[in-house]
């Protein structure tokens, strides 16, 4: 082993491995493949790298889980954490406060548009959906309008575990085995371009007219529920789930348009886009539109802990502020001290190395570099915005044909996610819409990076094709 790896090894890997198949319980994994293979074991990051218990690196191509927007390895926020702890490690804001939630709530506030004025904090991005839900749902019945419950959401789109989120959520997949769920969630078209057609647009149509035609939808599902029963509209700014579909121009214009003509509340899903990811500190200064509500998390801290937030329109705070009325929700580390501190230092890292700023400008760079790709067979789209990319993988580019279920196992499961691991690649290959492989490197990279991913893609899924 070199000096570096000896450093970043931590115990016996055969230790770690047994102890992992004895005890640990993976999210969103098979625990089959644990039991027969094992897991890697990541111990260290710095800046865009990851090592394993063997000592082997890797390129964080999704700053672990759209987190680690600052990368890894801030001493500086380690330290911060530390100092807080010390101080103060724990205390709730229920009836009380501390000076480090009142700070943050204060500076997000301040960088959310409009009237959003208000920050309600969690520890995830599930809980701050779920926080917004059921704020949705009790704003309107302090409105008087208590047949306001269902809320709306698009094909395919991931808003979190909680149950009330679950309803929200648009993946049939992901909700079966926990039904029944909490009722209310209704689902309309998102704005995948490129399977524009198969969503039932029609033909022929330029990408602003499919946004105008995809938000007409969201119309049209409130006149079929009936306005007078629909609270809210839960959007993320570029959907995740499905391979980053970026909003065609004016999509959410209308949108707000809808929302306000029919009295429903439009809640932003900003858990992956807010912090930089899509060039600002909210998706929705960069696509032009207020919403009701913010919900965030995961780059708050650049993942150095964990912290949530729902942020809140003063017209939706406004029944709260008067006599008797509470919100009777809250987390008991929602807010918590040191996770508080580390935004707060994280944030000031991003204004101090413009890194916003960074991704407005090297964003065009990234998607231009990975558009390469596209001279490929095995590649059909290449869509997203900022540092945020999703590349959708076709048997056929010409009809557009996907792979069926089977397929899709062995090409993403049984080939490319170890393929590109292999390759020194951490990325996400995903099928809960048509296969794509997903990127959000770390904020902290350029050209030069920009490079080494593309390459690594293009050997992977060259041979991926061969493998077909």
């Amino acid at each position: 082993m070199t000096t570096t790896e000896q450093n970043v090894t931590t115990g016996s890997e055969t230790d770690l491995q047994q102890k992992a198949k004895d005890h640990l319980w993976m999210h969103f994994s098979r625990q089959s493949t644990l039991e027969e293979s094992g897991v890697p074991v990541i111990v260290k990051g710095e800046g865009h790298t990851i090592w394993d218990s063997k000592g082997k690196s890797y390129f964080d191509g999704l700053s672990g889980l759209f987190v680690v927007n600052a990368g890894h390895g801030r001493r500086r926020l380690a330290e911060v954490a530390a100092k807080q702890a010390e101080q103060l490690a724990f205390f709730p804001i229920w009836s009380y406060a501390h000076p480090a939630a009142i700070e943050l709530a204060d500076r997000l506030a301040d960088m959310a548009p409009g009237d959003l004025n208000r920050v309600f904090f969690s520890t995830g991005g599930g809980e701050a959906v779920e926080t917004a839900f059921k704020l949705a749902k009790y704003y309107w019945k302090l409105q008087g309008r208590p047949t306001k419950h269902k809320v709306i959401s698009r094909y395919i789109a991931y808003h979190g575990t909680p149950q009330g989120a679950l309803a929200i959520t648009g993946i049939p997949a992901m909700k079966q085995m926990f039904e029944p769920v909490t009722p209310g969630g209704f689902r309309v078209p998102n704005t995948n371009f490129y399977r524009a057609e198969e969503m039932g647009a029609p033909a022929g149509q330029t990408e602003e007219e499919f946004g105008l035609w995809a938000a007409n939808r969201i119309e049209e599902m409130i006149l079929m529920e009936g306005p007078e029963t629909v609270a809210a509209v839960f959007l993320e700014p570029v959907q995740n789930s499905g391979g980053c579909f970026p909003p065609p121009k004016g999509y959410f214009q209308r949108v707000r348009e809808i929302c306000d003509q029919y009295d429903v509340l439009l809640v932003s899903d900003e858990v992956i886009c807010a912090f930089g990811r899509i060039g600002n500190w909210f998706a929705c200064d960069t696509y032009g539109y207020e919403p009701d509500m913010i919900t965030c998390a995961k780059a708050m801290t650049s993942g150095y802990s964990p912290i949530g937030a729902t942020i809140v329109s003063d017209r939706i705070y406004e029944p709260f502020r008067h006599g008797d009325i509470a919100f009777y929700h809250g987390y008991t580390f929602g807010g918590h001290p040191v996770s508080a501190a580390v935004a707060l230092e994280n944030l000031t890292i991003f204004e101090e190395e413009g890194l916003n700023e960074r991704v407005r400008e090297k964003g065009p760079i990234f998607k231009k570099t990975l558009e390469k790709l596209r001279d490929l067979p095995i590649v059909g789209d290449v869509r997203g915005d900022g540092y945020f990319y999703g590349i959708e993988l076709v048997k056929d580019k010409a009809t557009k044909e996907t792979f069926d279920e089977a397929e899709s196992e062995r090409l993403l499961r049984g080939f490319l996610s170890k393929a590109l691991f292999e390759a020194g690649l951490y990325c996400r290959a995903d099928d809960r819409g048509d296969p794509v492989v997903q990127l959000a490197p770390p904020l902290t990279i350029g050209e030069p990076e920009f490079d080494e991913i593309e390459q690594i893609l293009r050997g992977v899924l060259s041979e991926a094709w061969t493998k077909l």
